[in-house]
């Protein structure tokens, strides 16, 4: 029989990882590069790797925040008892799922369609907001990555 809590475990961990090294990828490797690609280009590009990793992104959200409340009440019984750590995670983990879900519903999808329309000075206007919504999130991955780590 599985160790539950190591699937459990094992499911945050690897989510949190996806999703805090996907941004990092994109907001410090891939988005300074594709500044050498004319704007129409480099929309479309983006049009294409947000989509595929935000589909990713909605996988992580859904595997963390079940398997995050298992660990704690697990393992704690309750937030009460948990440590300092676990309540930074939970609160950063919180309000990055719903930046994500902000960022999906309204300027990805305004992205999109200007992307579609080939719009481009709206969908770089809508690109540039979701790039703030990103480094936000960056951030706050990072200080919830510090907080896991020094629990």
């Amino acid at each position: 029989m599985p160790d539950v809590s190591a699937i459990a475990h094992t499911i945050h961990v690897a989510a949190a990882v996806i999703w805090v090294g996907g941004m990092f990828f994109a907001y410090l490797v891939l988005r300074p590069t594709l500044g050498a690609l004319d704007p129409p280009q480099r929309l479309v590009l983006w049009d294409g790797v947000l989509a595929r990793f935000f589909l990713w992104v909605w996988a992580c959200v859904i595997g963390l925040l079940p398997t995050g409340y298992f660990m704690v009440f697990r393992n704690f019984g309750d937030f009460a008892t948990a440590g300092i750590h676990v309540q930074i995670m939970h609160g950063t983990g919180l309000v990055m799922a719903v930046l994500f879900i902000i960022l999906f519903s309204v300027p990805f999808q305004h992205f999109r369609v200007a992307v579609g329309k080939e719009n481009w000075e709206t969908a770089a206007k809508q690109l540039a907001f979701i790039r703030g919504i990103v480094g936000i999130n960056l951030l706050l991955g990072l200080i919830t990555i510090a907080s896991a780590a020094s629990g």
